[in-house]
């Protein structure tokens, strides 16, 4: 596999923290901080209490200062909202949400066997799949199926129809909890099914990172046929999935040589409702919010659903959405 040329390596040094009143930063980042943000309208649940500071950088310069001024913060990032549930009871410290803001996609080289692409974090990979497909790149036409951003989809791995994120990316852009900025290479981390760590070697327990953006090496394809494929598969989704509800995809890992839907639906599960959170009918690995379902509804619902899967068959449903937040409402 081609390594991307040393003008693509970006390392941007480390200043001095210079403490600050979080709730304005205007001297030090150039984006938006909001206080007490209702979550309920930046997850794809629709529900959840509020961050206790909401901030939205404008790129990812912007984005790597304010890691470093936010130094004693707890610190939470996200894309689209797809794949997490935040608790009533809201988020103690600072959500930095990506999508829309770290937007760069383009074709880095291209030639007979195929290209290079770069997507920042915030980048929806329903439009990877797309700006792909413009370009005769074949294999991203799954992205199209993953309501959620690129940044996300490198931090779980996240796959459908039998390809996975991770096949493709050759490097990534990450940005520690310093503000630090570079490269790490694919082989740098263990990949497994929505499990994506660094090797041990790499590892520092004490750094935190985050991806900024992954390097995406396709083959040579034919618009056409990739344009066909995604809408195929879009089909496919609106088929087989709950769209119309607020949802937040899988639930539960699919354990293996099984799926968690088969085992939900055996279980006598699809159609049980909490509140206002149900197992859905056309799909038993989906929780769907019905209008009204608060995050106490779904999370108990997660839960049930995992003890009833284990009491019938004897597996153990792992999550697959990630659940962060007090449970307590802020008052």
């Amino acid at each position: 596999m081609a390594s991307l040329s040393e003008k693509a390596r970006i390392s941007v040094s480390t200043i001095d923290f210079v403490p600050a009143e979080i709730d304005d930063m205007s001297g030090i980042c150039r984006g938006e901080m909001r206080l007490d943000e209702p979550m309920s309208r930046h997850t794809s649940w629709r529900t959840g209490g509020c961050a206790q500071h909401y901030y939205v950088p404008v790129d990812l310069e912007d984005f790597a200062s304010c890691l470093r001024e936010l130094q004693h913060e707890p610190i939470y990032v996200i894309g689209l909202g797809s794949n997490l549930l935040i608790r009533d009871g809201g988020i103690q410290g600072t959500v930095i949400a990506l999508h829309a803001q770290l937007n760069e996609l383009r074709l880095i080289e291209q030639n007979q066997s195929g290209g290079l692409i770069y997507a920042d974090a915030g980048v929806a990979c329903a439009k990877v799949a797309r700006f792909a497909a413009k370009h005769n790149l074949a294999g991203a036409e799954f992205l199209a199926g993953i309501p959620g951003t690129i940044g996300g989809a490198l931090a779980m791995n996240a796959g459908c129809y039998g390809s996975e994120t991770w096949e493709f990316i050759e490097q990534v852009q990450v940005v520690n909890r310093k503000g630090q900025v570079f490269i790490r290479t694919a082989d740098e981390y263990a990949i497994g099914y929505r499990s994506v760590k660094l090797q041990p070697e790499t590892s520092n327990v004490n750094e935190m990172e985050w991806f900024a953006g992954g390097y995406i090496r396709l083959a040579q394809g034919e618009h056409t046929e990739s344009r066909q494929r995604i809408k195929q598969l879009l089909a496919q989704r609106a088929a087989s999935q709950p769209l119309n509800q607020p949802n937040a995809g899988s639930v539960f890992r699919n354990p293996p040589g099984d799926h968690a839907a088969r085992l939900i639906e055996i279980s006598g599960l699809k159609g049980c409702s909490i509140g206002g959170a149900l197992v859905s009918p056309q799909h038993a690995n989906f929780i769907v919010n019905q209008g009204h379902a608060n995050a106490t509804d779904i999370e108990a619902l997660i839960l049930m659903v995992q003890s009833r899967v284990k009491k019938a068959t004897g597996v153990d449903l792992i999550q697959e959405v990630r659940i962060i937040g007090d449970v307590r409402r802020l008052t």
